[in-house]
């Protein structure tokens, strides 16, 4: 037993100039990180927060503005996603992560039938969302960056 004890400080003690130089090297600014004389640094990058319990409605689809149809969405602070997809109502588990990460889980839907262009035009949405991997708000808006583009909401009512 003491012999492996003795081999764990040899060995710890041989790696800790290494470890040493690689905490010193971190806290070092490279020469591109450190500002020119008169430039000012720049600011660090603030984590956003996701805005839970907030009514969102779509406004753009990849694009193309959504004016014919009433799609919304809100996380709730129990990370459930709701809201009605043009047809039918749906809800997942919706996780905002860190760096502006966002995952949706499985969609659960209602099976009301609708016109086959609005049913399309649903399923189109729904895959999107399912497929959700950044989130962001710029201007206000809500922005889903997914797989397939990205879905662009203002806040409801």
């Amino acid at each position: 037993m003491q012999s492996r004890l003795g081999l764990a400080a040899a060995i710890a003690f041989s790696l800790l100039p290494a470890l040493a130089g690689d905490v010193l090297a971190q806290g070092r600014q490279r020469p591109s990180q450190i500002p020119q004389e008169g430039q000012a640094a720049p600011p660090p990058k603030q984590e956003k927060n996701f805005p839970l319990d907030a009514s969102w409605t779509a406004i753009q689809f990849n694009g193309k503005p959504i004016n014919d149809r009433r799609i919304t969405l809100k996380v709730d602070s129990n990370l459930r996603g709701t809201g009605f997809a043009g047809c039918n109502t749906y809800s997942a588990s919706a996780y905002p992560l860190r760096q502006q990460g966002f995952a949706v889980g499985p969609v659960a839907v209602t099976k009301r039938a609708c016109d086959k262009a609005v049913m399309d035009f649903e399923r189109t949405f729904l895959l999107a969302l399912r497929g959700s991997r950044q989130w962001d708000l710029v201007e206000g808006r809500l922005v889903l960056k997914t797989a397939s583009g990205e879905i662009r909401f203002d806040r409801g009512i």
